[in-house]
């Protein structure tokens, strides 16, 4: 049926395979010419398929020269067809993946203000990581569908027979707590329908939030509701929808989410619809195509809102998973309020910088920098944290405090921290594998001193150093990672190993990895250089074949001369 339809659309034969690693498509596929095309039998018909079995995944790449992956919606997989392949073939994304990163990338990054995000849904905990993370980058925050029923009980509401995360109450006090910290602006209902019981045909009635009776559940936003959202929502420049208002499947209770839809039709601006029954919604009251974009993509558009790091995307040559990183280290330098006017000037100045940049100032810079640098292009990082959850370990933070923060990317073993706070090859490894648990981004350092170059062992050093700090940690999870290269020579004396020497390091601490794992996974790992980059010699490092960037000191403190780096 498939082949058949794709052929209609075509205008051309589309040949199907009995089969997806067996002979009929081994036949099908060497038999083709340029121009024509064959699909392959399901690939979830193979167990090995969702387990990502490396000898099923290279067997299917053998099929092909290129993998070129535009489905979005199963990025969120790891499994051998979304991403297996592309540590077998050189691997692209297609133009409606790319649309995808690009229009939510746009808005999470760098949107037009005001910025309002709405969410809704059954259950808070669905949504927990995207309400995280889009606090931190939201100017007001809707929640509605059954998910609003744990907050308002949360503020001391009684919510009748309503859907309600007993076990959520305290999350959502603290997420309450965390958008006015923030100085969002986060709205409930005010009034909702609520009904005798679940049932298309039900007893209803309206009635406010602080009034919902015993025995009645809340299905859909009343009318008041409606409007207190819809106002919010024609005052925004950019608009993030995902979940329903109340309970969809029921025409009678699909009046609030139909009233959001045409509220997010009128907004002049961004608008982006996160798949599911938002665009039901949208598609069925006809407003498709007064959106700016409608996600194809379920799960992998709520990870992607999260902020996590989608499987099938990042598998990809093309993805900003290899794109220049310029990371500035402020070391034990500037204060809170000195941090964050800095951090100021730099989200002015960098807004259209060529790299990614990060920032990584004191922890106790940490919260003003992110406050300054929040709506923009540029990350916040820790420089240090401890491989504990929490305990008895005195003037140390640990990586859900970072997390909480807003932080992403984290410096980990650091050659000052080696050499003036005994940090060892074993902690920088319980700290890695702590980072990624947290999903926080590691940039691992590593590097050898003036003796340690001079007596000739600056290479089986730092292998030494790679094989330990990747201990224990999965090849996925090695590919979310940093390395910055950081001859301790070179720090803070002025002194910069040559554009060819810091290459042969980078060069061959790719190949230690490729070791490790393999060289697809390899080449997909960021290697910075770390010792004294300038203004004067970043253009030269970064065009190296194996350097991807800089972890920057004393130079990215200066506001021009980082931006000069970031664009380098």
């Amino acid at each position: 049926v498939v082949a058949k339809k794709l052929s209609e659309y075509l205008n051309k034969e589309v040949k199907m395979a009995e089969d997806v690693i067996g002979e009929s498509a081994k036949s099908i596929c060497a038999s083709l010419k340029d121009g024509e095309v064959a699909i392959l039998e399901n690939v979830r018909y193979h167990k090995e398929e969702e387990k990502n079995d490396p000898s099923f995944a290279k067997e299917l790449a053998s099929l092909a020269d290129i993998f070129v992956n535009d489905a979005f919606g199963t990025a969120h997989r790891a499994h051998a067809s979304t991403a297996g392949v592309a540590d077998y073939l050189p691997a692209v994304a297609g133009f409606l993946i790319q649309k995808e990163i690009e229009i939510m990338g746009k808005a999470l990054q760098n949107p037009e203000r005001p910025f309002v995000a709405i969410l809704g849904g059954a259950k808070v905990s669905d949504k927990i990581g995207v309400i995280e993370n889009l606090i931190d980058k939201v100017d007001t925050l809707i929640i509605g569908g059954g998910m609003a029923y744990t907050f308002l009980k949360a503020k001391g509401y009684g919510v009748g027979t309503s859907i309600c995360e007993e076990d959520k109450l305290d999350l959502a006090k603290s997420l309450m707590a965390k958008a006015e910290e923030k100085g969002v602006k986060l709205l409930l209902p005010v009034q909702n329908v609520v009904a005798k019981e679940f049932s298309a045909d039900a007893e209803s009635k309206v009635v406010p939030s602080d009034q919902i009776p015993d025995d009645w559940m809340g299905v859909d936003i009343g009318p008041e509701t409606v409007k207190l959202f819809s106002d919010e929502i024609k005052k925004a420049k950019t608009v993030i929808w995902n979940g329903p208002m109340g309970v969809f499947e029921f025409p009678r209770f699909a009046e609030g989410t139909k009233a959001i839809a045409a509220a997010v039709s009128e907004v002049d601006g961004t608008t982006i619809i996160g798949g599911g029954d938002s665009a039901a919604a949208v598609e069925q009251l006809g407003f498709a195509d007064k959106m700016t974009h409608i996600s194809t993509g379920g799960g992998a558009s709520l990870e992607f809102l999260e902020g996590k790091i989608l499987p099938g995307i990042a598998c990809l040559e093309d993805c900003d998973a290899k794109k220049k990183l310029a990371a500035g280290n402020w070391k034990m330098n500037k204060t809170p309020s000195e941090a964050y006017e800095l951090a100021l000037k730099m989200k002015e100045e960098l807004a259209d910088a060529k790299h990614e940049v990060v920032l990584c100032p004191p922890f106790t810079a940490l919260s003003e920098v992110i406050k300054a640098v929040k709506g923009s292009n540029i990350s916040v990082g820790a420089q240090n944290m401890h491989f504990k959850d929490e305990g008895a370990y005195t003037g140390e933070v640990s990586a859900k405090m970072l997390v909480d923060l807003g932080v992403k990317y984290v410096i980990i073993g650091h050659s000052e921290r080696r050499q003036y706070f005994n940090e060892t090859d074993e902690t920088v490894n319980l700290k890695m594998i702590q980072a990624l648990k947290y999903n926080l981004i590691p940039i691992l350092c590593v590097g050898e001193s003036l003796q340690e170059r001079e007596d000739n062992v600056t290479f089986d050093l730092i292998r030494a150093q790679i094989k330990k700090a990747y201990k224990n940690i999965s090849k996925e999870d090695a590919k979310k990672t940093v390395i910055a290269y950081e001859p301790i020579w070179a720090i803070g004396t002025g002194k910069t190993a040559t554009s060819e020497q810091a290459n042969e390091v980078c060069m061959d601490i790719r190949k230690t990895l490729g070791e490790i794992y393999d060289e697809a996974t390899a080449s997909q790992i960021r290697i910075l250089y770390g010792g004294s980059v300038t203004k004067d010699c970043a253009k030269d490092l970064f065009s190296q074949s194996d350097i991807d960037g800089g972890l920057v000191g004393g130079a990215s403190l200066k506001v021009e001369d980082f931006k000069i780096i970031a664009n380098s």
